[in-house]
């Protein structure tokens, strides 16, 4: 049975994480189209998606996959896939208290 606190905290971890994939579903629409870096906004998504995507990316480059010569940036992918990862940890520790 969970109590009000865990209950709580749940809900926080979800909407945190939803959050964080609508950022980097965002992200991936704006590196189709041709829009000011500039914008307060843009920015905010990059430096919010970044300490993400980076590590993702870097994680690709060093693999067999990866590499600067792809076309396709899989990082989002693989970023979703591990905050997935860690969500389920964070909540499976969340229901064990």
């Amino acid at each position: 049975m969970l109590t009000t606190m865990q209950g709580t905290l749940l809900t926080a971890i979800n909407y945190f994480f939803e959050l964080l994939y609508i950022l980097i579903f965002i992200r991936i629409l704006l590196s189709w189209i041709r829009i000011n870096p500039q914008n307060f906004f843009i920015q905010l998504i990059y430096q919010l998606t970044e300490p993400i995507l980076g590590p993702a990316r870097a994680l690709l480059q060093k693999s067999a996959l990866g590499g600067k010569g792809m076309m396709l940036d899989f990082s989002p992918i693989i970023a979703i896939l591990l905050l997935q990862i860690i969500k389920m940890i964070l909540v499976s520790i969340i229901q064990l208290l």
